[in-house]
């Protein structure tokens, strides 16, 4: 099936075709239809299937296709959790709708307000934001939700995930009640049916794949490894493997960070991205690891949500996700759409249990192996780490020395402070006392006259 078959506008379908894309995906043959005639949607797919052109294209197409209607006035509001997930939309919205007369603009905070606000002024169709930052503008009264004719809710179990629940249900009660309202997200709580109950109007339940299953373009492997180890097996992997784009996810930022330098120091162009970046540092990692400038991103879980990369051919879990929810996102970044992936899955000896919650949710039972060529014998521990063995060598002598000195202490420590500075503070040493009373606070323990 074609695009020109579901319903679109010419301008739009050739906007499409300039991207490159010449058949929709399941997601979107299936709802695109529906959204065109006016229904509410619930799509639920897993993450790479195409769900932002399944909304984006038929809001696109009902813009554009009214010349009754008063230009740049704001008519569509997508919300998205994260602000990379809000600028990824805007790309989209600009890319397909190229021969269009529409304006966009993604609103999110970690940038200055002002730049906004001109943009908002000069009048804005589709507004992409963040919740947090969209009730910043409706409180500067800079943004009015009472034009808005459509309404989508972008990975709508992540903005439960992240508390935003509230936010979200305050902008809801700004917009009109008579409206298209469309929902899209990776996995369908019971939380996320009870919000769809309220807000939206007999709508068309699509789901496409098993949600508790990962797509089938990517391949699984799990590797057992010592904690310590995992970046030496990281390394090792990228040195001897074919990798084009590697994402590769920390359970934390430090974490995220220590694994970046590590490759740095061995010569491989990586970057990280978690949320104490600023927008501005995200932003270049981002077009960076898009153009090839760096080979690997590393990434957490709430940052890795705006990440629409293609071509990424090997995911690799540094840190065994704690949620098994997390999991089918992590990997869902490679192998998207048509294309074939890889995930590699790092597990401790503490990291059992989570790979235990993943294999329970997608029903399926993992084989946890060795990677081969690489030899995990050699583990440092802190007895034989090379340190370790000069400060106990030095630490052995020193006793030794002190009881052929027949225990006099002071004179070892002389000793040893002569070999290593090549002269003699005896006069000094020899009236030293080893220990000294700590001088009061003559403040504190002053006494009143």
């Amino acid at each position: 099936m074609s695009f020109s078959k579901l319903g679109l506008n010419d301008q739009l379908v050739q906007g499409i075709l300039a991207t490159g894309y010449t058949a929709p995906t399941i997601i979107q043959s299936r709802a695109i239809p529906a959204a065109v005639a006016g229904k509410d949607v619930i799509g639920c797919a897993q993450t790479g299937t195409g769900k932002t052109a399944a909304f984006v294209l038929p809001i696109l197409n009902r813009l554009g296709a009214d010349p009754h209607a008063k230009h740049h006035t704001l008519r569509a509001l997508v919300l998205t959790p994260t602000r990379e997930l809000a600028q990824q939309v805007e790309e989209s919205v600009t890319a397909y709708g190229r021969f269009m007369s529409l304006q966009s603009l993604a609103v999110f905070g970690g940038v200055n307000i002002q730049n906004q606000l001109k943009r908002l002024r000069r009048g804005i169709d589709i507004v992409i934001a963040t919740p947090g930052r969209l009730l910043d503008h409706i409180e500067r009264r800079s943004i009015d939700l009472s034009t808005v004719e459509v309404l989508v809710l972008d990975e709508a179990d992540r903005m439960f995930d992240m508390g935003f629940i509230q936010d979200v249900k305050k902008i809801i009660a700004k917009i009109p009640a008579h409206r298209q309202t469309m929902m899209f997200s990776a996995t369908m709580s019971k939380e996320v049916r009870a919000l769809t109950a309220s807000i939206q109007k007999h709508p068309e339940y699509i789901e496409v794949g098993e949600q508790r299953k990962p797509v089938e373009t990517v391949t699984q492997h799990f590797y057992s490894i010592h904690q310590e180890l995992k970046i030496d097996l990281l390394i090792h992997i990228l040195e001897t493997t074919q990798m084009e784009s590697v994402l590769v996810f920390s359970r934390t930022k430090h974490g995220a960070d220590k694994i970046s330098h590590r490759l740095e120091r061995k010569g491989i162009k990586s970057i990280a991205i978690h949320s104490n970046r600023t927008q501005a540092q995200r932003q270049r990692a981002l077009a960076g690891f898009k153009h090839g400038d760096y080979k690997v991103l590393v990434a957490t879980d709430i940052a890795a949500r705006g990440i629409d990369v293609e071509g990424i051919s090997h995911v690799v879990n540094f840190d065994t996700p704690t949620f098994a929810e997390d999991y089918i996102h992590r990997i869902g970044r490679t192998g998207r759409a048509t294309s074939k992936g890889d995930a590699l899955t790092f597990v401790s000896r503490s990291e059992g249990e989570y790979l235990r919650k993943i294999e329970y949710f997608v029903g399926k039972r993992f084989e946890l192996k060795k990677y081969p060529g690489f030899d995990d014998t050699k583990r440092r521990t802190p007895e034989t780490h090379p340190a370790t063995e000069v400060r106990r060598h030095e630490h052995v002598g020193e006793k030794k020395r002190h009881w052929e000195s027949g225990g006099d202490q002071s004179r070892v420590w002389r000793e040893k402070r002569e070999e290593r500075t090549g002269h003699s503070n005896r006069h000094k040493s020899d009236f030293q006392k080893p220990f000294r009373k700590r001088r009061r606070n003559t403040r504190e323990h002053q006494r009143p006259a």
